[in-house]
């Protein structure tokens, strides 16, 4: 069987939209995280594969799992995070709930309605803040607004991507009752420039996306560490900055991404602010969840 890192896209931790084990972190922390991280890009990569049967992705996923667990040795992914788990005396939860949401992927491309989407995230993304949280040594009571900025992060990512899935994979997690809430069709997803109904469908995901952002504002100041929180609040920064473009921007026509300069004002100005609340003990409290 081939590799499961010779099926990988190629994209690392530097390509994403938040950072990943960056300078800020402390440097003991970054091994494990990077090896975390490498299993997870591994996974999905999989899941994403253009040319890969389904049950072959989902044989390579239960192959990453297995060895995960002890199982053989043959994937360096799997290998290296479990050497790095247990050098921690960490249990692999989060990676195995990641894989939940990469078979996820292979098996479901629609989702119903909002809980749906909420539920992939509780498997694709709430893990890997979990996982932060708990190499830091944080209390589990973070998790809630840890949870609420990952889903955050995952469906600005879901809204940015939305027609590239469609194209490319046939995936599309824009849920159905929101489309045709407004009479929209998926098959808009497949044109140059969203239709007036797609667009106020995702810009209306995009405000409902905002509000679950609003959940987690208190999660820098929640954290013990002092680099986790200022991570945090670069994080925070980006995704609140993504949200605000997906709510006047077409995804399919225009740029709802942060370029180089962006992401440096945003990352500069997220540890400013970090800092100086740090500094005068302020104390931001999350804001009410109004239809999330």
């Amino acid at each position: 069987m081939t590799s499961a890192s010779e099926l990988r896209s190629g994209k690392g931790h530097r390509d994403e939209n938040f950072p990943v084990a960056s300078w800020i972190i402390h440097p003991r922390h970054r091994a494990l995280i990077l090896a975390f991280y490498n299993f997870v890009r591994t996974a999905d990569d999989i899941a994403d594969h253009a040319t890969l049967a389904a049950k072959d992705k989902l044989a390579f996923l239960d192959l990453l799992e297995a060895e995960l667990l002890g199982k053989g040795d043959t994937q360096p992914e799997a290998v290296n995070l479990r050497r790095a788990l247990a050098e921690r005396s960490m249990p692999p939860r989060h990676a195995l709930d990641v894989l939940i949401a990469f078979r996820m992927d292979v098996t479901k491309l629609r989702y119903e309605n909002w809980d749906e989407v909420i539920h992939y995230c509780r498997y694709s993304a709430m893990p890997v803040g979990r996982f932060m949280l708990d190499v830091h040594g944080e209390s589990t009571s973070t998790w809630a607004a840890s949870d609420a900025l990952c889903a955050g992060l995952q469906i600005n990512n879901h809204l940015q991507d939305c027609g590239k899935d469609y194209h490319n994979l046939n995936r599309v997690y824009l849920p159905r009752d929101a489309l045709e809430a407004v009479g929209a069709s998926m098959e808009a997803l497949g044109e140059s420039r969203a239709p007036a109904p797609l667009l106020q469908c995702l810009q209306s995901l995009a405000a409902r996306t905002e509000l679950l952002l609003n959940e987690s504002k208190s999660l820098a100041a929640e954290v013990k560490d002092f680099r986790l929180g200022l991570e945090i609040s670069v994080i925070q920064a980006f995704a609140d900055r993504i949200v605000r473009l997906l709510k006047v921007r077409d995804p399919l026509s225009e740029r709802v991404h942060l370029n180089p300069v962006e992401l440096l004002a945003f990352s500069t100005g997220g540890v400013a602010g970090e800092m100086i609340r740090r500094a005068v003990g302020l104390h931001p409290q999350s804001r009410p969840a109004a239809g999330a």
